[in-house]
């Protein structure tokens, strides 16, 4: 979103100056959001490794063996849970900035259209 230090649109080509960035900032936060992602997943997979391990070299009944194999895989599951938080992040981010553009779009409609009925 627009910060509030921001000067306001008042022209067609500011308004097209600040869809053009925007536009931008979508097509780059596409990779953002595919790296988070990626890497959301990637330490879903080590957590459940973690698990995997952890359950298979606990001893006793099956119940304490869970227990030890969650104490045991805390940290990569913390870690994955991290990255699940990034990779929303970005998600929200990227909807931010769509919906933004969306509004800018409308803005621009409106300053054309003034702009047109002074002219006539």
């Amino acid at each position: 979103m627009t910060a509030p230090d921001e000067i306001p649109v008042h022209n067609p080509v500011d308004a097209e100056r600040r869809i053009e960035e925007l536009a931008n900032r979508i097509a780059r936060g596409v990779s953002v959001v595919t790296a988070a992602e990626r890497e959301a997943r990637a330490r879903r997979r080590e957590a459940d490794l973690a698990y995997a391990h952890a359950y298979l070299n606990a001893d006793g009944p099956a119940h304490e063996r869970r227990y030890a194999a969650d104490i045991a895989s805390m940290p990569a599951r913390e870690a994955a849970e991290l990255a699940e938080l990034a990779f929303r992040h970005a998600e929200r981010t990227a909807k931010a900035l769509e919906k933004e553009l969306v509004a800018m779009q409308s803005v621009a409609a409106s300053i054309r259209t003034m702009f047109a009925s002074v002219r006539a």
